[in-house]
């Protein structure tokens, strides 16, 4: 049976352009679903696939992201290790709830929620522990935080980052570019867990996804070293930016678009 793509050539490059772009973004601030989702929807995937796909390369870009924040000693997992099991097993629920779970009511305070992280950012300022800082990390919270984040990004999933950001920072001694990397890594947790039930369903379009998941993990890649160079001075704005958009995005899809 001779091999066929469910999208033509010229629209495989086009998801590939907006899944860089996307990684990109996904590594410094979060968000990057909010382009790859939408854009895997014009291109006339099945919802069902949808999801499952953009677990797929989301994946790839949240691994070269947190990989190369712990290349450069800014996350370290053996002081995250309950928020690591918490994430794991909060996805994996989430993401088998996900069907069945009444979505509307999180999806209409998701703007919200994701406005509040922006403003805290904006006017509450940000640690200014130095980057090689090596204060304890509590353990206190983390299996509650861990596992709440993961089992939202199992079920939904947009702003999942910029929760991680800014709860890391209320709960634990760390800067933005740290708790940057906190982020990028549980979304990686949480993004493999979530993605293995897909797989196990059958919702993943693999060559659409691996695609797409190659050109997200070139953008995070060169997102995470932004990052990092840059420092809280360059994510900071980006943060703001990027939260800004997704609560206008969040609004205009839950709260005014016409079904």
């Amino acid at each position: 049976m001779p091999f066929e793509l469910s999208v033509d050539l010229t629209t495989l490059a086009i998801l590939a352009a907006v899944a860089f772009i996307a990684g990109f973004i996904d590594a410094i601030a979060g968000g990057g679903g909010l382009l790859t989702t939408p854009a895997l929807l014009t291109a006339g995937m099945p919802p069902h696939l949808v999801l499952g796909t953009n677990k797929l390369s989301s994946t790839f870009g949240s691994a070269t992201a947190g990989f190369t924040f712990y290349r450069r000693k800014l996350f370290h997992p053996r002081q995250w290790v309950h928020a690591i099991v918490g994430t794991l097993i909060g996805a994996l629920a989430g993401a088998v709830v996900a069907h069945y779970l009444p979505a509307e009511w999180l999806n209409k305070m998701l703007p919200v929620i994701v406005f509040g992280c922006g403003l805290y950012l904006l006017f509450g300022g940000t640690p200014k522990a130095p980057l090689d800082n090596d204060a304890p990390i509590k353990k206190k919270w983390q299996s509650t935080q861990g596992f709440g984040l993961g089992f939202y990004d199992g079920v939904a999933g947009p702003g999942t980052g910029a929760f991680w950001t800014v709860s890391t920072m209320l709960l634990h001694p760390i800067d933005l570019v740290k708790a940057s990397g906190v982020a990028r890594s549980m979304n990686f947790v949480s993004n493999a867990a979530a993605l293995s039930v897909f797989i196990f369903n059958g919702s993943v379009d693999w060559v659409v996804g691996l695609c797409m998941g190659v050109s997200v993990m070139c953008g995070a890649f060169f997102g995470a070293r932004s990052a990092i160079s840059g420092g809280a001075k360059f994510i900071r704005p980006v943060f703001i930016t990027v939260v800004l958009g997704l609560t206008v995005r969040l609004a205009w899809q839950h709260w005014f678009s016409v079904a």
